[in-house]
């Protein structure tokens, strides 16, 4: 046995200064050039860090910090052993930085505050401090245990500090692995490569990857043929603690399954043959709607989300689950997958007895598939930020809601006395008491709650004098077209139909 690197995760509020903090520990502590943007994804590479005992190596794991990533958030610290929690010293705590300590809290991990943006004109470090303490969160000094430092991910004010506390909560953890044994970990992330196959991301947190072994990650296996670092640099071992991606998955791991390493095909063909039997024993329970639920709901409208990398599709559930929900329509999720929009999500969309919605994030459209989905009307979108796919979408469901006509009333008046009916028309007079009452328009005649006869406004009159409208208030003569005769006490319902 060994000590292991620690895994960190960082995690807090959007726009509070986690990419900032750790591009400054990348360009400065990453041996090797870049290791790859960080974006809406979770990211993972390892940084060394020189101190008076030695050089150190710490795997770190970027989480995206808008709340529809709160899936990955939660998968990322699932793995780690230590997290770092972001605050802004301008903004102080925020939803997500509530959220991500919640998650922290239910894997029970050590973590530190990284007040970060000190170099900033609007922080106040001791009014950040003083938003923690509000929600019982006691930093070292202020009567808890929490430790934190206060940095700067453009100048790197307060980044070695901070990592020298991350190895030593690592080693209070007493983080050990044993490099010989097997290797096992989680699958943090997976890709389809238009040239490679399936890929995934994968954290040892235990053993090791050689060249030669198969990986087995529930019913995907993958002979370790190619296998990189985070760099993208090919390696013939990944060592505990790292961050490797294998090339050449049967089929794409589900991201948050645990691998592990066998010595040959067969051990894998047989634990996978092992999950798939499970897989299927577990089939069969997707709740069916009862029979009189799905009676209200006029339309289907399918859907297929297609995403670069596996774990995004959650983000994009997460935000689908948002929207209102509108018992006409049910929009359903028929597909949901990594790569390219080919033509055959398209002809899944537009199956439909209406033509369905494609949405994309960060991948293309194939040109078939395009020329496809405009011959079918399936309307097709990609982006490369979550909330305007949110935003697009809500709106393109609200467009495709089914319309109902209904009735708006628009006036009120009640019948004061009525001096003639023949021939289907009533003379009477009455007062407006709200709305307006308008020549040639439709009116129900009610009494007491139950309506009596529907007709049209032939004419009103004011003062002796023909006018179009009577106000609120206004009193009237009238003569109505209508199919019974009105009484007085009766009531006149001026309405006009609209679609909803």
């Amino acid at each position: 046995m060994g000590a292991r690197p620690p895994i960190v995760a960082i995690v807090g509020h959007i726009d509070h200064g986690k990419s900032t903090l750790l591009d400054y520990i990348r360009r400065s502590h990453v041996a090797e050039g870049e290791a790859g943007g960080i974006t809406q994804h979770l990211s993972a590479y390892e940084a060394e860090h020189k101190n008076e005992t030695g050089t150190h190596r710490i795997t770190f794991l970027d989480t995206p910090g808008h709340e529809a990533f709160a899936a990955m958030r939660s998968r990322g610290l699932e793995v780690a052993d230590v997290a770092v929690l972001v605050i802004s010293a301008e903004d102080g705590v925020k939803p997500q930085t509530l959220e991500a300590l919640k998650l922290i809290d239910d894997v029970k991990i050590p973590y530190i505050v990284a007040f970060t943006k000190i170099d900033k004109p609007g922080a106040n470090l001791e009014k950040a401090k003083m938003s923690l303490l509000e929600h019982n969160i006691f930093l070292e000094g202020l009567g808890g245990e929490v430790p934190w430092v206060a940095v700067s991910g453009k100048t790197g004010e307060g980044v070695a500090e901070l990592l020298d506390l991350i190895l030593l909560a690592g080693e209070i953890e007493g983080l050990s692995a044993d490099k010989e044994l097997p290797g096992e970990g989680l699958v943090i992330e997976g890709r389809v490569d238009n040239k490679r196959g399936n890929t995934a991301t994968l954290i040892v947190q235990n053993g090791s990857i050689r060249s030669g072994e198969y990986v087995v990650a529930g019913e995907a296996i993958a002979p370790v043929r190619i296998m990189e670092n985070f760099l993208g640099k090919k390696i013939k071992e990944g060592l505990p603690g790292s961050p490797v991606m294998i090339v050449g998955f049967s089929s794409l791991p589900t991201v948050g399954a645990t691998w592990r390493t066998v010595e040959s095909k067969k051990e894998a063909e047989e634990e996978a043959a092992l999950a798939r039997a499970e897989a299927r024993k577990n089939k069969g329970t997707l709740l069916i709607k009862p029979e009189e639920e799905e009676d209200k709901i006029h339309v289907m409208l399918p859907l297929v989300i297609k995403t670069d990398v596996a774990g995004t599709s959650e983000a994009v559930m997460h935000e689908l689950d948002k929207l209102p929900k509108d018992e006409r329509l049910e929009v359903r999720v028929v597909s949901h997958g990594v790569g390219p929009i080919s033509e055959g999500d398209v002809r899944l969309a537009g199956a439909g007895a209406v033509p369905g919605i494609i949405v994309g994030f960060n991948v293309k459209v194939e040109r078939e598939a395009h020329d496809l989905a405009e011959r079918l009307g399936v309307e097709v979108a990609v982006f490369d930020i979550i909330y305007k796919l949110a935003e697009w979408l809500g709106a393109e469901i609200l467009k495709r809601q089914p319309r109902e006509k209904t009735e708006q009333k628009t006036g009120s008046a009640k019948i004061i006395k009525v001096f003639s009916y023949e021939k289907g028309r009533a003379v009477l007079g009455g007062r407006v008491d709200d709305g307006t009452l308008t020549q040639g328009q439709v009116v129900k005649v009610m009494r007491r709650d139950l309506e009596l006869a529907r007709g049209t406004v032939v004419s009103l009159q004011s003062q002796k004098l023909a006018v179009k409208k009577i106000e609120s208030g206004g009193e009237f003569g009238a003569m109505i077209k209508l199919g019974a005769e009105p009484a007085a006490g009766d009531y006149i319902e001026a309405f006009e139909e609209v679609m909803k």
